[in-house]
Formats: structure tokens, C-alpha cells, sequence
């Protein structure tokens, strides 16, 4: 394989992806409107995780299906796959949920407040544990490295330490067992 054919871009779904970020938001959002039914004062029925708090639910899907949208799409236009992409996304998400407050600066500042993090999060690596690990490199091997580099001398462990608790310097076995025949009478074969 090449290196054109594997910087070569792979097109994205975008309906796919919209109707993925979509149902899976949407059900976030009944479930926080589930929660927002069960903790009315007032006596609801079960209908009310429609009809009061059903907003939650719209106002979710709709966040997850705009974000997916036009992160797919701004993929496949610049045909690129990088932290561009979640930024665009992230706007119009942000922009739908700044629709909730009917005021054109909340729609641009939530925007733009969306896009940011998204972006930042996704230039960052993409997970808050961290990177993950590269595929292609060989850890045992690394690891193994890492310990010849960092590795001290026994004499200096031991002049740090001491010898027991699992730190043995060379004579070891001899020393412990006269220090037992010395103080306990006993034959250690």
C-alpha cells in the first residue's frame, strides 16, 4: 500500500451519521426528561415526560443530529479529517441549542462556545483518559527499553535499601545463614 492510498480520504455518511447522533442524543434526552417528570412537585402522569419536559428530548436530538450532520458534511467538503471538522459541527449544535433562548447573540455565542470546546477536544486526542496507544509500535519492547534506560546498579540500591525485603545483593543466601545459625542455633541448608 501507498502512502497516497492510505492518506487517501474515506467519505463519511452524513445520513447515517445524523440519524446515529440523532437517536442516540434523543434518548439521552428522554431520559433526562424522565428525570425532570419524576422530580415535579406537582402530580404528573406518565405522559408528562412528553408533554411538559418533551423539549428536552427535541432540543437533544436536535443538538446530536446538527452536531453529526455538519461535522460529516464539513468532512466531506474539505475532504479532511481533523479537528476542523467537530469545530463546524460543534457551531451548529451550539446554535441550535442557543435557539432555546430566541436571541441572535445567544445562537452565535453558544455557537461559538460549543465549537471551541469540541474542537479543543478533539485536537487534544479526543478522550479525557488520555491517548491511547499507537498501534504500530511494540510495547513490550518499549517497555523493555525503558527499563534498561532507567535501571540502577544493585550496589546503589543496596547502599540506599539495604538487603531483605525481596533486595538481594550477590552473597546473600551465605550472610543469611549464618546470621540465623549466629542468632538461632539453626541449620539453613
Amino acid at each position: 500500500m501507498s502512502s497516497d492510498e492510505e492518506a487517501r480520504y474515506q467519505p463519511k455518511d452524513a445520513i447515517n451519521a445524523t440519524i446515529k447522533g440523532t437517536t442516540i442524543l434523543g434518548f439521552a434526552g428522554l431520559l433526562i426528561s424522565a428525570a425532570q417528570n419524576t422530580l415535579a412537585r406537582r402530580n404528573v402522569t406518565g405522559w408528562g415526560v412528553f408533554t411538559r419536559s418533551g423539549g428536552t428530548i427535541v432540543g437533544a436530538a436536535a443538538f446530536g443530529g446538527s452536531f453529526s450532520f455538519f461535522e460529516a458534511v464539513a468532512a466531506n467538503l474539505r475532504e479532511k479529517d481533523d479537528s476542523y471538522n467537530p469545530a463546524i459541527g460543534g457551531f451548529a449544535a451550539g446554535a441550535v441549542a442557543g435557539f432555546r433562548f430566541r436571541s441572535f447573540p445567544a445562537v452565535l455565542g453558544l455557537g461559538a462556545l460549543v465549537s471551541v470546546l469540541l474542537g479543543t477536544f478533539d485536537y487534544t486526542g479526543g478522550k479525557l483518559s488520555g491517548y491511547g496507544k499507537d498501534k504500530n509500535v511494540d510495547w513490550y519492547e518499549y517497555k523493555e527499553q525503558m527499563r534498561k534506560d532507567r535501571r540502577r546498579p544493585i550496589e546503589e540500591t543496596l547502599q540506599e535499601l539495604g538487603e531483605g525485603r525481596g533486595i538481594q545483593g550477590p552473597g546473600y543466601q551465605q550472610r543469611r545463614r549464618e546470621t540465623i545459625k549466629q542468632r538461632y542455633g539453626i541449620e539453613v541448608p
